[in-house]
């Protein structure tokens, strides 16, 4: 399903100057920093060109039920990718057979924070969500973070726990 934000509408009709490109994983990625971005939040550690190539086809093949969107900036030449963030959506016998959306891996060049492009991308996350029928969104975040996602629309609920292998 694609969708279509007013913010991509403008784009295409060239009504914005804005050079940062909020868009979906490309596998030329791999050359624009995504997986030294993603080291900035967790152990990342660099992949080939092969094995980038290997998990991005795996991932496509699951389409709209897991995006990963980029914010580009488009007026550097080399056209680096200064946030993620990642949606899944999981499909559920609950409610009917409803979805649950999960973003996850939500992270902005250290450079380029304070921009709100982290902020862009969960808006556009949490859209892509909505429009393919979920009926909430989740995330797990760390206690310093729970300002920032209140103000992407997020409300604290329950008590997230986890088995690290």
């Amino acid at each position: 399903m694609t969708t279509t934000s007013p913010e991509s509408a403008a784009a295409a009709a060239g009504e914005t100057n804005d050079p940062i490109h909020i868009r979906r994983l490309e596998l030329s990625d791999h050359e624009r920093g995504f997986v030294a971005l993603l080291s900035q939040l967790s152990t990342c550690p660099d992949l080939t060109a092969s094995e980038f190539a290997t998990r991005f086809a795996e991932l496509a093949a699951q389409g709209d039920d897991h995006v990963i969107l980029v914010a580009e900036d488009t007026s550097a030449p080399e056209r680096r990718i200064l946030a993620t963030g990642c949606l899944f959506v999981e499909r559920k016998f609950l409610r009917g057979g409803g979805k649950a959306g999960h973003v996850e891996d939500v992270v902005v060049d250290a450079a380029a924070r304070g921009r709100g492009l982290g902020l862009r991308i969960v808006r556009r996350l949490v859209e892509i969500a909505r429009d393919a029928g979920c009926y909430k969104v989740i995330l797990d975040c760390t206690p310093e973070l729970r300002a920032y996602y209140a103000k992407c629309g997020f409300v604290e609920k329950g008590v997230q726990m986890a088995v690290y292998f």
